[in-house]
């Protein structure tokens, strides 16, 4: 148990290096490029305005906003792969990032119409609808693969055929906008970082800061159930009523990762197996490992995007989805 505390701190110590190097590399590279002896004395209040301005408005939020939601997905795939004991579980492969995207559809598609484009308001409240849109399609996939409770291989399939009907219906309502508004919904399926303003940050932080300390409180019940309903129950754990819990917890996260940085695939799925390489299975140690891991990923991803065929940006989404896409495949092919 040492040993193991010890490698967990040390582990931390290194994520927590590289993501401190990560987020310095971010601030210094752009189509503005800035030395970090500039980033530094801009910090000190000794910078210009013009650098204080891309420092403290524009790159400092996105990576403030990369961190937060990056953590999110990867505790909400953790959670997701534990009670379903999956290793592909992941909150797009079961429908939430779908239904977080047909909600953000539908609100322009109807908006646009009645008022002939978005507006600012809009602006703030298309993370709403993304997040109550992640919220239904958790709850219409528990409805649907309720029998007798829960089951982790009915969850699984469930969640498949959601996210297959949700994706044509989002594909038959892209057809229906507007050059500019369409462009608008690819970009944020895609995994665009949109919400790189303070003001977004303030509104997601507080429920982050609520839902990952009660998921840590919860570290013990999914080390629980992850080892199956039979021993949840004889241990004294209502297995569905935790189950049900924990996936609402899951999808708030992921819904509130859709709703500030758009449809990111597959970095629910590898920051958990990442984390376990690392510090093992115990929850206690795997949910702040797994956080770390999709934060660090998350500030590379928008740092390559942003930067790899600059001035064009690329979403940091379809950057993680083209570096997990290969062990996104080495997985399937080595699950039984």
């Amino acid at each position: 148990m040492d040993s193991q505390r010890s490698k967990f701190k040390w582990t931390t110590i290194v994520l927590l290096s590289l993501l401190l190097l990560a987020c310095l590399v971010s601030l210094n590279l752009g189509v503005v490029s800035i030395s970090p002896n500039e980033v530094f004395q801009t910090f000190i209040g000794s910078g210009s305005a013009k650098l204080e301005l891309i420092l403290f408005q524009i790159r400092l939020p996105a990576i403030v906003l990369a961190i937060l939601i990056g953590a999110g997905m990867a505790i909400s795939g953790t959670i997701l792969q534990s009670i379903t004991r999956n290793e592909l579980a992941d909150p797009g492969i079961l429908g939430i990032n779908a239904g977080s995207g047909l909600a953000v559809v539908i609100y322009i598609t109807v908006f646009q119409t009645a008022t002939g484009g978005l507006t600012a308001l809009h602006a703030y409240m298309l993370p709403l609808f993304a997040f109550l849109g992640a919220i239904l399609t958790g709850g219409l996939i528990m409805v649907l693969s309720w029998k007798r409770g829960i089951h982790s291989i009915r969850l699984i399939l469930v969640g498949i055929g959601v996210n297959a009907g949700l994706g044509g219906l989002l594909i038959a309502l892209q057809l229906r906008l507007d050059p500019i508004d369409f462009v608008k919904a690819l970009v944020w399926l895609s995994g665009d970082l949109w919400a790189t303003q303070w003001q977004y940050i303030w509104a997601l932080l507080p429920w982050f800061l609520i839902l990952i300390p009660y998921i840590l409180y919860k570290a013990h019940i999914l080390n629980v159930m992850n080892l199956g309903s039979p021993v949840a129950t004889a241990l004294g754990i209502s297995a569905n009523r935790e189950r049900i819990i924990l996936l609402l917890l899951a999808v708030a996260l992921a819904g509130l990762g859709v709703a500030g940085g758009g449809g990111i695939a597959f970095l629910g799925l590898i920051s958990p197996h990442i984390a376990r390489r690392l510090v093992g299975p115990r929850h206690q140690l795997l949910v702040p490992t797994a956080a770390l891991v999709g934060s660090l990923i998350l500030v590379l991803a928008d740092t390559i995007g942003k930067n790899l065929l600059s001035p064009t940006e690329i979403p940091a989404g379809l950057v993680v989805a083209i570096v997990s896409v290969p062990y996104f495949l080495y997985l399937l092919m080595r699950t039984k």
